[in-house]
């Protein structure tokens, strides 16, 4: 037999599998089938094992969740008016997921483990698929970077992406290795590739492979459908290139007319879905989590790259020294320039238009992750121009990336311990525990205020805060007031004629320049008859246009009220993660009983923090 002998450049390409590999494992997930995966994955089950991909038996999913608290609340779905339920993700992830699903399936039924979708061989089958479509995706980079650079180059490149980067952070220690971010990577390095191929071979394999990876990359995101970019601008730089372009994809026609059939066959898969359970082709499944969507016209840019709680740059330095590399491709590759750039520039408007920009709990921007195949392209650039300079210059730049890969690799332990937070970081804290391993309980006062998932809110310290403002409405001048009161000498009559009382609006820009207030919102109630036989709810929310979000209702059959006497009722509601100044505050009274009741002093307090 022949010695196997292996470049550098395959042993730094092993190598790195194998970190990625045993880095899995050492960080495997306790349950990796949980919150976003739940929903990208939910498909699957609900229509293979269950035969309920609409959701009629809710059950389905709660003794699910009961069973292996996959997650704190059902986001994942949003209820339609005939009871059934629409995913609130497309349904790509759960394609890529498939192969992995029945495999577990299988090995579930032959040993005898649970086959309800979410038992030990399910769990460890998707986790294994993830693995291996990691290995993939950097296969697939790796064969990218030699395209372009010499293998010195190449290496280098992809140490830097995997140490130098969040990429690691995400694909092995958080986010299961499941995420999306994991498998767009994956898609986007095998687009890149076959654009690179197709362009060089015009075959029709190259095109229909092309064309599945676009399509797939879109049904798990549609937003993801500036992919098509990338093989459309491939090479196109002047007015020449672009003509060039035209005549070649009028000469390879009957390709990009397969390509075109494969591309809505697969999107069609979503629009069939949203179709049978929606009873419309195209269905905003985000539209009842109003907290979510898209500020087109508001993106969030410097917050987005800059902010210190989840800047992109600020946490990984090393992706704002890459574009640097733009200058250099500019010069050198104007074929790739424009496509790279405006693919870049396209997908930052894209993320930080989001209107939850900060992507819940992360290390730096995990939104970021599938444009690593471009990015690491442009990063090489920078390198080989790096080792074109002159010794002094050359070993100083050298010498700034390795600082930053080992405060990349410092901070991603900090992470891991808890000290860098995924969504609560500020300035005064990312300075106060900089170099740090520990934290203390009066850093952690300077992290923004901790909100829970499940909903539960408590204002324990009070004294760290004061009273700002307080609206009250005592309906004196009110012309439908009544002549009972609790103060002064009117109040107002709920009836099942007019179940709902005046309303208090504040925007929230009018409420608190901080990033958060508490607010009291009390009233004073009077019912002739027992609260039981006339219920009323005590209603919260805060509004982002024609949607309520964070909704709370306080309802009287949970609290112990008389009859026939004037009663308080009061509670504090912390402010949500507004998606702009203009979302405002909104509540009243909504009276669900047959008889009458009367209410008094609506008021509202705002409590903001003392510094």
């Amino acid at each position: 037999m022949k010695d196997i002998k292996l470049s550098y450049y395959q042993l730094v390409i092993i190598s790195i599998i194998c970190f990625v590999i045993i880095n899995n494992w050492i960080f495997k997930p306790h349950n990796i089938l949980s919150w976003d995966v739940f929903g990208y994955y939910l498909y699957l089950p609900l229509q293979f094992i269950y035969n309920d991909l609409g959701l009629k038996d809710i059950s389905i999913v709660n003794n699910i969740i009961d069973k292996y608290h996959n997650t704190a609340t059902f986001y994942q779905g949003i209820q339609m008016p005939d009871g059934n339920y629409v995913m609130k993700y497309s349904a790509g992830m759960a394609v890529l997921y498939s192969p992995f699903f029945f495999l577990g399936h299988a090995y579930a039924d032959i040993f005898n483990f649970p086959t309800d979708g979410f038992s030990i061989p399910y769990q460890y089958a998707i986790f294994i698929g993830s693995t291996i479509y990691t290995i993939i995706g950097i296969y697939f980079l790796s064969k990218i970077l030699l395209t372009f650079f010499n293998r010195k180059v190449a290496a280098i490149s992809l140490i830097l992406l995997v140490f130098g980067t969040n990429y690691i952070i995400h694909i092995t220690m958080y986010g299961q290795n499941a995420m999306s971010h994991n498998y767009l990577f994956t898609t986007y390095a095998i687009i890149i590739w076959y654009s690179i191929r197709w362009h060089k071979t015009y075959k029709l394999k190259h095109a229909i492979i092309l064309a599945l990876a676009c399509g797939i990359t879109i049904l798990s995101r549609p937003s993801e459908i500036i992919c098509l970019g990338i093989p459309i601008l491939w090479g196109i730089y002047n007015k020449e290139s672009f003509f060039i372009k035209i005549k070649i994809l009028k000469e390879k026609v009957n390709q990009i007319l397969i390509f075109s059939i494969i591309l809505l066959l697969i999107g069609s898969l979503q629009f069939i879905y949203w179709k049978i359970q929606s009873g419309k082709f195209l269905f905003n499944s985000y539209g009842g989590n109003p907290g979510e969507g898209f500020e087109f016209f508001h993106p969030f840019v410097i917050e987005l790259l800059f902010s210190f709680r989840k800047g992109w740059f600020i946490y990984t330095p090393i992706m704002f020294l890459a574009l640097f590399g733009f200058i250099i491709v500019y010069k050198k590759r104007k074929d790739i320039f424009f496509t790279i750039l405006l693919f870049f520039i396209a997908n930052i408007y894209i993320v930080s238009s989001w209107s939850c920009w900060w992507y819940a709990q992360s290390f730096s921007q995990r939104s970021v992750i599938q444009m690593y195949p471009l990015m690491t392209i442009i990063l090489g650039f920078l390198i080989s121009w790096i080792f074109e300079q002159k010794k002094v210059l050359r070993n100083l730049i050298l010498i700034l990336l390795i600082l930053i890969v080992f405060l990349n690799i410092f901070q991603s332990i900090q992470f891991h311990k808890g000290i860098i937070h995924g969504d609560r970081m500020t300035f005064p804290y990312y300075i106060k525990t900089f170099g740090k391993l520990n934290v203390n309980e009066e850093d952690k006062k300077l992290l923004l205020i901790n909100r829970s998932f499940d909903g539960s809110e408590s204002f324990d310290n009070k004294q760290d805060y004061k009273l700002k403002s307080a609206i009250l409405l005592d309906f004196e001048k009110d012309k439908s007031s009544t002549e009972k009161s609790f103060s002064g000498k009117k109040s107002i009559l709920l009836d099942s004629t007019n179940i709902y009382s005046p309303t208090i609006e504040i925007p929230y820009k009018e409420i608190t320049k901080k990033d958060h207030a508490w607010i009291k919102v009390s009233i004073k109630v009077f019912n002739e008859q027992a609260f039981t036989e006339n219920p009323f709810s005590l209603i919260v929310q805060f509004n982002q246009k024609e949607y309520a979000f964070k909704y709370k209702n306080f309802d009287s059959e949970n609290m112990n009220l008389i009859a026939k006497q004037w009663q308080t009722i009061s509670f504090y509601y912390l402010t949500p993660e507004v998606r702009n100044k203009n979302n405002y505050l909104k509540t009243y009274v909504w009276y669900r009983g047959k008889t009458q009741i009367y209410i008094d002093d609506f008021q509202v307090e705002i409590y903001e923090r003392k510094n």
